[in-house]
């Protein structure tokens, strides 16, 4: 286990989209999963769906992500008092990152990562799905990067620096990338 998870601290990171059906929900399993005892992974939207997309359920199963319990649910979940406090908040889709987010207690550290919508995706199944998988595998490769970090001994200063250039890794949406 890395150095940066000796105080037993958990990073809370909440993954925000429009719709909370695709994107979003894929990147909090694969935080979940790939972030085990180091983060605890969320997500929302600004105009939550409702449901999860069909195929990112299934390729997430596919692929042995964890599916329980992921829902679409509206950011405002978690700017109420009671929420967990999040210390990281990354928006993966260009209208979420343009929209006006709430105010997060604790001001946590956000970026832009934004990535091509998979949902948006018609055509066959194949095509689809392949808009999934790629969709997946920038969000793993984003989440592995940002997980390789030794967040507890960067500066804020390094750290912000850092989460940009991922946001601006192969299959970014939007050259804002920035961490506010």
């Amino acid at each position: 286990m890395p150095a940066d998870n000796a105080s037993g601290r958990i990073f809370n990171v909440l993954f925000l989209c429009t719709g909370n059906s695709a994107r979003s929900i894929l990147a909090e399993s694969i935080l979940n999963k790939e972030g085990a005892g180091r983060f605890h992974a969320f997500s929302a939207g600004s105009q939550p769906k409702g449901e999860v997309n069909p195929l990112a359920l299934k390729m997430l199963a596919d692929f042995d992500y964890p599916t329980e319990g992921l829902r679409s649910k509206p950011w405002d979940e978690f700017a109420v008092p009671d929420a967990p406090v999040m210390d990281f908040v990354f928006t993966v889709c260009d209208s979420a990152a343009g929209e006006s987010c709430p105010v997060w207690p604790g001001q946590p550290m956000t970026a832009h990562w934004g990535i091509e919508d998979p949902a948006s995706v018609t055509g066959t199944e194949m095509e689809r799905r392949t808009a999934f998988v790629t969709a997946f595998g920038y969000l793993r490769n984003r989440i592995a990067a940002f997980t390789a970090l030794p967040v507890s001994s960067l500066d804020k200063a390094t750290l912000r620096t850092r989460l940009v250039e991922i946001g601006q890794s192969e299959g970014t949406t939007s050259a804002r990338g920035n961490a506010a």
